[in-house]
């Protein structure tokens, strides 16, 4: 994530005192759910008469509000980071959230984000990603003679996967497919899915080996070959020659899946509106983890995560501080709240007082499942890449690979020697 460094504040940008029963400033990051906020903070100083004011920054320029903002007299009292990368940006501004019910009402208690014992954020929007799979597809691949699994839990290692994709990819004329998975396209519509959520998993499991838990100034690669296998298998059993990936889109790989031309196809909870409107039904797709290889990964779940963290501003006044946290609380545990964040603004959020209510969207509902499961969630460590160029530098290294005009090399020159750089010249100043 590439965000520009708040400029440090003094006290003199605190809030003034907003009577015995505080009030609260919200600074929105997504434009998409302005009008939804706005109603809500109505609807609670309605019912509260304590006062709620929201503001929504345009696309693309929260951070530099945010600074503008936390600079006047009245700043937002509640405001959002996008995860350890954002934090370090605006950690003097949070206030420790241990105490809230925000965060005691999350199901898992690992998904804040933490400062040592501190909570300073509490994700309010979780999303899962994995490898989303066609079932008519592969129940009729599972009833074939000599096939290399007898159903999808069989599935749960980069050995079995691979081998049940190439098998796949050898009798695709008589399952009708294809491919085993939909084009691993690297327009920008797409190629986010492997420079930045695939590329998630050696570093899951390489920070996970080494008790990483803040963005590094360098790292190893040390599951870069496992990362080459799962690319190698996306770009061999597929849909496509390698040779069309670079102008192969989002929706190209969304088409080729909903019309049943392949049975695997990387994303997330979020696809399920473009495969309903393509057609698809929700008792056809399910989601399974993404396998590499990784040390004891048949534990090892599906990506879940969020980029989306509340945070109170330690800056304000107690009183205020108080307000912002009760009408959070009053968000995640009244009707109308819940109302708001998951039928009006789409959120699967992770909070106990949502386990009433009901999804429609299958992959939000595998995740769901997930979640319960003994399993361990693979969690967002993309959050602390250094840069958005990192990304485009492993995108297009990526690409040159799978292109044959590259080495594999090359993909671990950009990610390895990559970070170094771009951390560096992110901490330059």
């Amino acid at each position: 994530m590439s965000i520009s460094m708040a400029a440090c504040g003094s006290d003199t940008n605190s809030n003034a005192e907003g009577g015995d029963n505080g009030k609260v400033y919200y600074l929105n990051f997504k434009p998409e759910a302005a009008d939804q906020w706005k109603d809500l903070a109505q609807a609670y100083t309605d019912e509260t008469g304590v006062e709620v004011t929201v503001e929504t920054a345009a696309s693309n320029t929260y951070e530099q509000q945010l600074k503008s903002e936390m600079a006047k007299s009245n700043a937002p009292t509640l405001f959002q980071v996008n995860g350890p990368v954002g934090y370090a940006n605006w950690k003097d501004y949070t206030a420790d959230m241990s105490d809230t019910e925000v965060y005691k009402q999350l199901q898992n208690p690992d998904v804040a984000l933490k400062d040592g014992d501190k909570v300073v954020g509490v994700p309010y929007v979780m999303e899962t990603y994995g490898l989303i799979y066609n079932k008519d597809i592969l129940n009729k691949y599972f009833g074939l003679s000599g096939a290399k699994a007898k159903s999808i839990d069989d599935i749960d290692s980069f050995k079995t996967l691979k081998a049940v994709a190439d098998d796949m990819q050898a009798r695709k004329d008589e399952l009708g497919i294809k491919g085993a998975f939909t084009s691993a396209g690297f327009d920008s519509s797409s190629d986010w899915r492997f420079k930045t959520h695939l590329a998630n998993l050696p570093l899951y499991y390489e920070f996970k080996e080494d008790n990483v838990t803040e963005q590094p100034a360098t790292i190893k690669g040390t599951y870069l070959e496992n990362y080459k296998n799962i690319f190698d298998l996306y770009i061999t059993d597929s849909t496509t020659e390698p040779s069309q990936l670079s102008s192969k889109t989002g929706d190209d790989a969304n088409s080729e899946f909903a019309l049943g031309e392949a049975a695997f196809y990387q994303n997330g909870t979020w696809a399920w509106t473009d495969l309903q409107n393509a057609g698809m039904t929700a008792e056809q797709v399910g989601m399974m983890p993404i396998y590499i290889g990784g040390p004891d990964e048949q534990d090892e779940g599906l990506a879940t995560g969020s980029e989306n963290y509340w945070c109170i501003n330690s800056k304000a006044s107690e009183a205020d501080q108080k307000a912002t946290a009760e009408f959070l609380k009053w968000v995640i545990t009244s009707d109308t709240g819940k109302e708001a964040l998951s039928t009006e603004m789409g959120f699967t959020t992770p909070f106990k007082t949502f386990d009433d209510v009901k999804t429609d969207n299958p992959l939000v509902a595998a995740a769901v499942a997930d979640q319960k499961s003994d399993k361990t969630q693979v969690s967002w460590n993309f959050t602390m890449m250094p840069s958005e160029q990192w990304k485009n530098d492993l995108g297009n290294a990526l690409l040159e690979y799978a292109q044959g005009t590259q080495s594999w090399d090359a993909v671990k020159t950009a990610f390895v020697d990559g970070w170094a750089k771009e951390y560096s010249a992110a901490h330059a100043s």
